[in-house]
């Protein structure tokens, strides 16, 4: 019982320990994937506000160069050659901007190797991908809106190039007023890659555990960035068709933009995410509007809480080996201190059967226990002496009843003679009774008074003789 209780007050208390360390280690968890989800949104959004820039830079530049292809070309050119980041540059122009020509795009990015890294040689193209570039979004949208955009990668046209992200910024050739006023539209769009691969070293940097891995979602819920490539621009719907709820339902929550953590299970894996909305910094002249991405960061729950678990079953198993040992430890402490108490049960057993000179050694103890058996030895001695005396009075008494036996044996004996004596005597008496009442009778014929006296006393002899001789007959009758 005393282990039970010392195993349940400690059950609880490790109980308790545990839950705050748990929540502790999340907490320190999500302070970290917050720490670096800001590292991570703060450096790609750098490497997009360096591009933002480069582009607004050389804007100008082309603007005073519109009627010149030569010179658009020769910008497009340097503006992947001044930024590192950009991977691509094209300035595509309106249809018949150029009465000698209906399509005019300028295209320089750089060359890949063999072994798929960038190098710095440049390769200029006339087109890019399969589908002429009025059918991409790239430029189609900003012609549209009239504002800079950042456009995902492209789904809808195939190319050999690994995914990109494009900046684009549509230029305007018309007065200032004509702008403000939102009557002009767009002559064309300058439109600058920046290569996945650049921000995915970015977000392989960022993660601070072996199985953890960062995602960006874009706002229509597609993947701009993930460690499968198969599932780049693919929908959270697609991506997750098969997933558990769970999954859906954290997809959603990172959409919705803000900042939190929800944990999910995938493919029979439990995970956390720490997401955070993709804010980009404000800087003047910075397009201001929200881009409604969003970034996170997934982690096995074995990459947070694998040390935890480890340590709480390590201190499981010491613990329940202590309560073991406590358990036996305290089983034998026990089982020695009541030897003397099992001793004193076999001997009051023995005693209880008429064994009252039973010994009962001393005690070592000074304890209770030592106490008990100290004093049941002093009982059993006193038990043991008031027996002895007992049996000595006993015997005396069975001496003296022995006497008393033979006592009245000679008493009856001495009663019975007496007895005898009288009888005898009382029927020797009767003869000269009866004599003496019949010369009684014969005298009273010739004396009559005094006759009579005397036959009267000679009856009352006789009576009192035969009152004596049935008095001893009723007394040998009852011997």
């Amino acid at each position: 019982m005393v282990v039970f209780a010392m195993g349940l007050l400690l059950m609880v208390s490790m109980g308790v320990m545990l839950y705050y360390s748990r929540k502790a280690v999340k907490e320190e968890a999500l302070q970290k994937a917050s720490q670096t989800l800001e590292g991570t949104v703060q450096r790609i959004d750098n490497i997009m506000l360096s591009v933002e820039q480069s582009s607004g830079n050389i804007y100008f530049s082309i603007l005073a160069n519109l009627d010149r292809p030569d010179k658009v070309d020769e910008y497009c050119r340097k503006m992947v050659e001044s930024n590192p980041y950009v991977q691509g540059c094209a300035i595509a122009l309106k249809e018949d901007f150029y009465k000698d020509r209906k399509l005019f795009m300028a295209y320089y990015h750089r060359k890949v190797g063999e072994d798929k890294q960038y190098s710095d040689k440049l390769t200029k193209s006339d087109t890019f991908a399969d589908h002429p570039y009025t059918q991409q979004r790239w430029y189609t949208h900003p012609m549209e809106t009239g504002m800079a955009e950042w456009t995902p990668p492209l789904t809808e046209v195939r190319t050999d190039i690994e995914p990109l992200i494009t900046f684009s910024l549509p230029i305007y050739n018309a007065p200032l007023d004509s702008l403000q006023s939102g009557k002009a539209k767009p002559v064309g769009v300058i439109g600058v890659d920046v290569a996945l691969s650049v921000l995915t070293d970015i977000v392989e940097k960022a993660k601070f555990s072996e199985n953890s891995y960062c995602v960006l979602l874009n706002a229509d819920g597609e993947y701009i960035i993930h460690p499968d490539d198969n599932k780049l621009m693919a929908t959270t719907h697609q991506a997750l068709k098969d997933a558990e709820n769970s999954a859906k339902l954290a997809a959603e929550a990172m959409m919705a933009g803000g900042t939190g953590y929800r944990p999910f299970r995938l493919d029979g894996t439990d995970y956390y995410v720490f997401y955070k909305s993709f804010e980009r910094s404000p800087v003047p002249g910075r397009m201001t509007d929200r881009l409604g991405w969003s970034a996170g960061i997934v982690y096995p729950e074995p990459d947070i809480f694998g040390d935890y678990n480890n340590l709480t079953y390590s201190v499981l198993a010491i613990t329940l080996v202590c309560l073991l040992l406590m358990f036996l430890l305290s089983r034998a402490v026990v089982h020695h201190q009541l030897k003397p108490l099992l001793m004193l049960t076999e001997k009051a057993q023995r005693i209880s059967q008429g064994h009252y000179d039973e010994p009962i050694p001393d005690s070592r103890h000074t304890d209770e226990i030592g106490q008990l058996q100290n004093n049941f030895q002093q009982m059993q001695q006193r038990l043991s002496t008031y027996m002895d005396e007992l049996e000595q009075l006993n015997s005396t008494l069975r001496e003296r009843g022995h006497g008393l036996s033979k006592a009245y044996e000679e008493a009856t004996k001495a009663d019975r003679i007496k007895t005898a004596f009288l009888h005898n005597m009382t029927n020797k008496m009767i003869e000269p009774a009866e004599a003496i009442e019949h010369d009684v009778n014969a005298l009273s014929q010739e004396g009559k008074d005094v006759a009579n006296d005397i036959q009267m006393n000679g009856k009352r002899i006789t009576e009192l003789l035969n009152n004596l001789l049935n008095m001893s007959d009723e007394e040998k009758t009852i011997v």
